[in-house]
């Protein structure tokens, strides 16, 4: 049985040492992974458009093997809080914190 290389434990300590607290980390993974899940569905979705058929009868609507595989790539790529880890643990993460920022 193989396991899901998306569930890796991680050291806590290394999640909180970009910003000092762990729950400041996961809420900006957390955000980052929102953003990631909005465009990954707003690219699906524009692709899947180009297949969409204006046709109500069920009989005329057919499988279209293109939209499968259109499908099928998305649903094989990791999860947008898997690339939002990733990319945080890697500092490709951009984020400020506007209430301490006009604070100072």
């Amino acid at each position: 049985m193989a396991i899901n290389p998306s569930i890796i434990t991680r050291d806590l300590d290394k999640v909180a040492e970009t910003t000092g607290n762990i729950y400041e980390s996961i809420h900006i993974i957390g955000q980052r992974a929102k953003q990631i899940s909005t465009n990954l569905k707003e690219e699906l979705n524009t692709k899947l458009s180009e297949f969409a058929s204006t046709v109500d009868n069920l009989e005329e609507v057919f499988e279209n093997k293109e939209q499968i595989e259109i499908s099928k790539f998305y649903e094989r790529m990791p999860k947008p809080s898997t690339l939002a880890m990733e990319e945080f643990m890697e500092g490709k993460v951009y984020y400020r914190f506007p209430e301490q920022e006009s604070a100072e």
